[in-house]
């Protein structure tokens, strides 16, 4: 399961005066509340009412993702945040409410690849059948609906406005929190993987994206893993990847520009860099000790020089004095020892930009 936070959106669909959809969301998010600590997952109450969606006013396609109303891209920040939902929501005549079915159509790419629990609350059915109306809807959407749901029967739920205490109830809603759980952090390379900003990497399956402060724990694991060879070629434990926190980590993740490659969820390899002056600094070139020798470290490498800027003239990296496999991997790459200031035990290697040369 990944390391990072799970936000989940609690979604109150019924926008009628005086409907029972709040008091229902106010159990739900009681009674998982302790759980959802457990699990490190955020909760995110969002009333359909709240949002001021009017009936579907758009003139692209949702699949476009070109949105000309604020309220419309307001939406899509709330969903697209979320890495799953649950649906608290009634049942009007064999179907979900129109709100939901609106708030749906509105977008597109926001909702692929994630879950949808639903709490449903009606008469004769529970809600049950306007569950059934959704799933058609959300599988469309490309949304993947739990098999654990919560149906509650007014006419038992119910009294004097309020719900009647039901152990039973509760278990079943830690239940769908627990299933949702383990479904969204499966679907996660998935979402991953199609993000706007993620592109494809060197193997089959595998993709590239920028790195944020979120993924520090990811990067301290690959850290430790890749660096342990370089202590012993080097003869010195005295290196900062082998001993930097989760904080530290989080720290520089959010002041270098740092490319992770991934694949089914695990990060396969990294590359950092940073302008300084006229030289592109590029660092922490790494790679997973079982995945190398299938050409991620050069698609790396090559990757964070393609993303220098026209300021910078040249680029410099660093490694072990005695890493002689990384030292002539980087030369056959057309680095060169360079009398750059370089760490104690180790040396620079530079470059000119090829595409800024005469």
């Amino acid at each position: 399961m990944s390391t990072k936070k799970l936000r989940v959106l609690v979604l109150m669909c019924s926008t009628r005066p005086g409907a029972l959809g709040p008091v229902v969301n106010r159990w739900l998010l009681d009674a998982v509340a302790d759980r959802a600590a457990e699990l490190g997952a955020e909760l995110v109450p969002a009333a359909l009412g709240d949002l001021d969606l009017p009936f579907l006013d758009e003139e692209e396609h949702p699949s476009s993702g070109a949105y000309r109303h604020e309220h419309t891209r307001k939406w899509s920040a709330i969903a697209d945040a979320a890495d799953g939902f649950i649906a608290v929501t009634p049942e009007y005549n064999y179907g979900m409410p129109a709100t939901l079915k609106n708030a749906l159509d509105y977008l597109s790419a926001e909702w692929a690849w994630k879950p949808i629990g639903f709490v449903s609350y009606g008469h004769t059915s529970a809600g049950t059948r306007a569950v059934q109306h959704a799933k058609q809807v959300v599988t469309t959407l490309r949304m993947m609906p739990l098999g654990a749901t919560v149906a509650l029967r007014i006419g038992e739920a119910v009294e004097a406005g309020a719900l009647r205490p039901d152990p039973a109830r509760d278990a079943a809603a830690v239940g769908l929190l627990d299933e949702l759980a383990r479904v969204a952090s499966a679907l996660r390379p998935m979402r991953e993987a199609a993000r706007s900003d993620a592109r494809p990497g060197p193997v089959a399956g595998s993709y590239a994206r920028a790195l944020t402060p979120d993924d520090a724990a990811e990067v301290t694991v690959l850290q430790r893993c890749c660096w342990v060879e370089e202590a012993i070629v080097n003869d010195t434990i005295d290196i900062p990847a082998l001993h930097e926190s989760v904080e530290e980590v989080r720290a520089w993740l959010g002041e270098w520009s740092t490319t992770g490659l991934w694949l089914d969820g695990r990060l396969l390899g990294i590359v950092r860099t940073r302008r300084v002056g006229d030289a592109w600094d590029i660092g922490r070139l790494a790679v997973a000790p079982d995945q190398r020798g299938r050409g991620l470290g050069r698609w790396l490498l090559r990757t964070a020089e393609a993303a220098a800027g026209p300021e910078c003239r040249r680029f410099v990296l660093f490694t072990g004095a005695k890493s002689r496999r990384n030292i002539d991997f980087y030369e056959r790459e057309g680095y060169a020892r360079s009398s750059d200031e370089a760490p104690d035990g180790t040396v620079a290697l530079a470059k000119e930009r090829a595409d800024l040369a005469g």
